[in-house]
């Protein structure tokens, strides 16, 4: 029997790591192509070299253990802390920032998901220097915003636009 867990970024992680980064890039993509490239926004040197073990920059991957010990990441989470500590009109806070969770597209819909962001908030609780937890869901993306709703997430702030 399998199982799964979340456990942080590793090296030996990268590859499928990127072919996540693949995929929810192109979400962005045929979500918005006149904002978005068919580009990831990390090449494997920067999720080495900026995130594999980063204290300001946690990322964490949902993995299944097979019946001989093999892993395989089948979603991440890009984190990353923000500190506000000396605006004159903002409250200072210190917030979780998640950047990115994705699944991998085949394996959507079976809670793994929710596994990755329940760690999120799990590492943010047990830390206790943060205020809140935070993300940008794109206003294209309907399943992405209906996801952290039933979360118990809510809009802070909501960016508008114009396209001219």
């Amino acid at each position: 029997m399998s199982e799964r867990y979340v456990r942080p970024l590793e090296t030996q992680d990268i590859p499928k790591v990127m072919d996540l980064l693949v995929q929810v890039n192109l979400v962005h993509y045929n979500g918005r192509p006149d904002i978005f490239k068919k580009d990831t926004k990390f090449t494997e040197e920067d999720v080495e070299h900026n995130f594999v073990g980063s204290e300001m920059n946690p990322v964490f991957v949902c993995v299944e253990v097979d019946d001989e010990g093999n892993e395989m990441v089948l979603g991440h989470a890009f984190c990353e802390i923000h500190e506000n500590l000396g605006n004159s009109v903002l409250q200072a806070k210190r917030s979780l920032y998640i950047d990115d969770i994705c699944v991998d597209e085949q394996l959507r819909g079976q809670g793994i998901g929710r596994k990755l962001y329940e760690y999120v908030l799990s590492y943010a609780e047990k830390d206790g220097d943060f205020d809140n937890i935070l993300l940008n869901v794109w206003a294209f993306n309907e399943t992405a915003y209906n996801f952290y709703t039933e979360l118990g997430m809510k809009p802070q702030r909501i960016f508008m636009e114009k396209v001219l």
